[in-house]
């Protein structure tokens, strides 16, 4: 199933976001309404919180006061962080079991409130954030809930901060116009980006990509939206990945790249590359069939050293390539030595860029990539090739030694 995470800081709107997607057709996951229902009178949830803080936050009817609560805990971060120890475990358990019943092949939409304080990111296959200003929040608060500018000020300090939230976000919803404007963005999200993205995971696809290569200035939020990527593909198989790095030319500041990002996984042996395939397929990673090795560069012809597995993201809003390589492989070290080489010299950079647009402008008709990137070979192996290896011997660049999976990176 496609997993998404909906979260937006206090009057953003989120609400009305879920309530649409709902309608589009999602298995909404509430997490407001399962922190209510797992305090009812006589759950165990209420009961805890009770022995926390006292009989005082109950109402006359033996409800929860949940006023007279949030007077003590948004003023008070470790009375806030106690009572988050309580509740949260309790949705989430609730919110695990909703998911376990929804169809194969459903779009599940949780809405989290503290998706981002609780570090549940890379839970999801895109984290959709709802956004409006500071002051359009808290004239909302003021306006349609009755608290003072102090009280919705209060309550937006004790979430996170408005660019904290955007950093996790993959898409970011503006709310600050009126309600059909935003309903519009949900509809054109759930049509051109959920929907496919559904059918691809469910039919183990990699997205579409039409077109021959369009090269884009460099865009320095690559690096973040690589590190959203590499988060979710280390949490995919956690015990079997040695690393994940961003490589290729968007990991290179100031080079014109394809706006697609490429990552590369190591992997003990490719035995263990072909019994995570399904993992990586699950968190929207296909494998992309019949590309098994790399181009064999001078010195190394042998076809077996360069074999890899190739996964692409199933996500038709954010082209991926992720080559799995054996750590210690010589296209591993070839991927994390270029990139860091023409990261180290802007000359480097400089006459690869020309080389990209010089092929680029020669495949610019073409209705794929694949002669882009054909048109590219002769220069690796006689420029690029013999270039790095110049550069890494005079430098001592060498490339990252491992600990065990799981364990992270010993040295880079």
């Amino acid at each position: 199933m496609l997993k998404i995470g909906l979260t937006g800081g206090i009057a953003s709107g989120k609400s009305m976001v879920a309530a649409r997607l709902r309608e589009l057709g999602a298995v909404l996951v509430d997490a407001d309404a399962i922190a209510r229902d797992v305090v009812e009178p006589g759950t165990p949830g209420l009961a805890a919180v009770v022995q926390q803080f006292g009989e005082d936050i109950l109402d006359a009817e033996g409800r929860l006061d949940r006023a007279r609560l949030g007077a003590v805990v948004f003023r008070d971060p470790e009375r806030r962080a106690e009572l988050n120890g309580i509740v949260h475990p309790l949705v989430r358990r609730h919110a695990a079991a909703v998911m376990a019943a929804a169809p194969a092949d459903a779009v599940v939409v949780q809405d989290i409130p503290l998706l981002v304080e609780t570090g549940q990111q890379s839970n999801f296959h895109l984290v959709v954030v709802v956004d409006a200003a500071a002051e359009v929040r808290v004239q909302r608060m003021v306006k349609h809930r009755g608290m003072t500018e102090e009280e919705a000020r209060s309550r937006m300090a004790a979430q996170a901060a408005r660019a904290v939230r955007l950093a996790a976000a993959d898409v970011v919803l503006d709310n600050s116009g009126t309600p059909e404007d935003l309903r519009c963005e949900v509809d054109r999200l759930w049509q051109d980006r959920l929907v496919p993205y559904a059918r691809n995971i469910s039919e183990a696809t990699v997205a579409a990509r039409n077109g021959g290569p369009v090269l884009v200035p460099h865009d320095p939020d690559w690096r973040r939206q690589a590190s959203l990527l590499l988060d979710r593909l280390r949490a995919a198989a956690p015990h079997d990945v040695l690393a994940v790095d961003h490589i290729g030319s968007t990991a290179v500041p100031g080079l014109d790249a394809k706006n697609v990002i490429d990552l590369q996984m190591a992997v003990a042996d490719l035995e263990t590359a072909d019994r995570i395939a399904p993992l990586l397929t699950a968190a929207g990673f296909p494998v992309w069939p019949g590309i098994l090795l790399d181009s064999p560069a001078a010195g190394r012809p042998d076809p077996a050293a360069w074999s890899k597995r190739l996964h692409g993201n199933a996500d038709p809003g954010r082209p991926v390539n992720l080559h799995v390589r054996v750590a210690g492989s010589p296209g591993w070290r070839f991927a994390l030595g270029f990139r860091d080489w023409l990261t180290a010299d802007p000359a480097a950079r400089d006459a690869y860029a020309a080389e990209k647009h010089r092929v680029a402008a020669l495949h610019a008709s073409d209705t794929s990539t694949s002669r882009y990137a054909q048109g590219k070979e002769a220069w690796f192996m006689q420029t690029a090739g013999p270039g790095m290896e110049r550069w890494a011997a005079s430098s001592g660049w060498q490339p990252p030694s491992y600990a065990s999976a799981g364990s992270g990176r010993l040295d880079t």
